[in-house]
C-alpha cells in the first residue's frame, strides 16, 4: 500500500470517528435532558430494583416455600428509601416538583396537581416541616 492509500484510509478512519463521537454527544445530550428530565435515572433504577425484590420473593411463594427474612428485611429497606426518594423529588426543587408545576399549569388536566405541591411551612406527609 502506497503512503497516498494509507494516508486516505486513516483520513476516512478519522471521518468516521468525528461523526460517530458527534452522534454518541447529541444521544448523551438527548437522553440527559429529555429522559431524565421526567423521571432521573437514579430512581428508575431503584425502581427496577424494588420491582427485582417482588419478583424474588413471589418466585419463593410460588415453589411453596417462606420469604427468607433477609429477603423482608430488604423489602422494608426499599420502602423506606423508596419514601425518602419521592420525598426528595417533590420537594425544593426536585425533578417530580418541576414536572408536577408544569403540569399544574394545564387546564385539560384530569387531575389536580395543584395540590401536592408544597406550600411555604406546609408539613409533608412524614409530619416534618419543609
Amino acid at each position: 500500500m502506497t503512503d497516498e492509500a494509507i494516508l486516505a484510509v486513516l483520513e476516512r478512519i478519522a471521518r468516521e470517528q468525528k461523526t460517530t463521537r458527534e452522534l454518541i454527544s447529541k444521544f448523551v445530550y438527548a437522553m440527559v435532558e429529555n429522559a431524565e428530565q421526567e423521571v432521573p435515572e437514579f430512581m428508575r433504577r431503584f425502581a427496577n430494583y424494588m420491582h427485582d425484590l417482588h419478583d424474588i420473593r413471589y418466585m419463593y411463594e410460588e415453589l411453596g416455600h417462606p420469604t427468607p427474612r433477609h429477603m423482608l428485611r430488604e423489602m422494608e429497606r426499599c420502602d423506606d428509601r423508596f419514601r425518602q426518594l419521592l420525598n426528595r423529588l417533590h420537594t425544593d426543587g426536585g425533578a417530580f416538583e418541576k414536572v408536577r408545576r408544569d403540569m399544574a399549569s394545564d387546564p385539560d388536566n384530569r387531575w389536580d396537581h395543584t395540590r401536592f405541591l408544597p406550600k411555604k411551612g406546609e408539613t409533608n406527609e412524614t409530619g416534618k416541616s419543609d
